[in-house]
């Protein structure tokens, strides 16, 4: 499908109270910048707004596959990064101004879908909230909204699919066929997309997944367009081979970090419960709370091979409070039972809670193990 191109004049009204806009908002993702770029897009009757979520990755490369696609096409976009947390208002944007506006990985906020503009409205969302956020819109607004909602695909994958297909669409005996991605670039950003869906998705199934996981962390700054005008061409140079390089170079330092307070401390006994959850292996770790999973993964290896149950123990302070950390490496056990007796929760191999300090001392064995 070829977008129809801009038509009409836009309103001064609508042109003023952009501009006014501008000057009232606050330094943040409602910042003068973005909203100065909406009323100058406005001006330049661009035709296409997309908004991204931010800081989600399946956002930002969302919005690298729609700056690849309107590049190729040569069809001028705005394209912007949309918080939660500080979000456009529906005036702020002046939809009535565009003919279509691009929701990417998250699904249209409600005051959007209300309003009473000719603005054709496309969102992708991978969450099951997004279903639940779909249901509250009434069917009389649902008419200009193109809603994609898919909880087996990442949005990521789902707006490159999109984008792609689009884009194929364009080819002629005239025109040459065009591509999102380059040869040199397409296996290697598809694959980083198959690690960014396994995340959303919350499967945790590929190779490594942790590892890239965190080297996806020290990316997070650099998500937003506005501040950082080199994001898609940074985007385009990622490789899952090099984010799982970083990571697990972290994690090996932070294992062998773990194993020198191991061997300066003095594990002891905890009767989990009092002991109506049996006892296991355990040390005090103020200072190096910061380990609490390494250390705690390795104590249980520790508890088992001691004949305890196979959960290591990490107990330290945080904001004047008393925090337990349970871990365990075994398939069977569930520390979350523990957890949630006290108020805490979490996953079976993972959980926490905060506990009184009188009812800690009474779970320490006095007997070393």
């Amino acid at each position: 499908m070829i977008f129809r191109q801009f038509s009409g004049r836009i309103l001064p009204a609508v042109y003023d109270s952009c501009k006014k806009l501008r000057f009232e908002a606050n330094r943040s993702f409602r910042s003068d910048a973005a909203l100065e770029a909406i009323a100058n897009a406005l001006e330049e009757k661009v035709p296409n707004l997309v908004l991204y979520n931010y800081p989600s990755f399946s956002g930002a490369f969302s919005a690298l596959f729609a700056h690849l696609y309107h590049s190729r096409l040569r069809i001028p976009c705005l394209i912007l990064p949309f918080s939660s947390v500080v979000p456009f208002r529906v005036e702020d944007l002046c939809l009535e101004g565009f003919e279509r506006c691009y929701l990417l990985d998250f699904v249209v906020p409600k005051d959007f879908a209300c309003g009473k503009t000719a603005c054709e409205i496309i969102c992708f969302d991978h969450r099951n909230s997004a279903l639940t956020r779909i249901g509250s819109i009434k069917e009389e607004h649902k008419k200009r909204l193109e809603i994609n909602v898919d909880t087996e695909t990442s949005s990521s994958k789902a707006v490159y699919e999109y984008f792609s297909s689009k884009l194929t669409d364009q080819r002629s005996p005239e025109v040459e066929a065009l591509s999102l991605l380059s040869v040199d670039d397409k296996a290697r950003i598809e694959l980083v997309l198959d690690y960014i869906e396994d995340i959303d998705l919350r499967r945790w199934r590929l190779p490594d997944i942790r590892a890239f996981s965190f080297g996806l962390k020290d990316w997070r700054s650099r998500l937003n367009c506005i501040t950082n005008p080199y994001m898609y061409e940074q985007l385009l140079r990622i490789s899952s081979a090099d984010l799982i390089a970083y990571g697990s170079s972290y994690f090996s330092s932070r294992l062998t970090d773990a194993k020198k307070v191991l061997k300066l401390s003095r594990a002891c006994k905890i009767s989990l419960g009092r002991g109506l959850y049996g006892e296991c292996l355990g040390i005090r770790a103020d200072g190096n709370n910061h380990l609490s999973d390494e250390l705690g993964k390795l104590l249980s290896l520790q508890s088992s091979a001691a004949g305890l149950r196979p959960i290591g123990a990490v107990t330290f302070m945080q904001r004047n409070n008393l925090k337990m950390c349970l871990r365990s490496t075994d398939d069977i056990t569930d520390t979350s039972e523990v957890a949630k007796a006290y108020g805490g929760g979490g996953t079976s191999r993972s959980s926490s809670f905060i506990i009184r300090m009188d009812e800690y001392n009474q779970w320490i064995s006095k007997n070393p193990p």
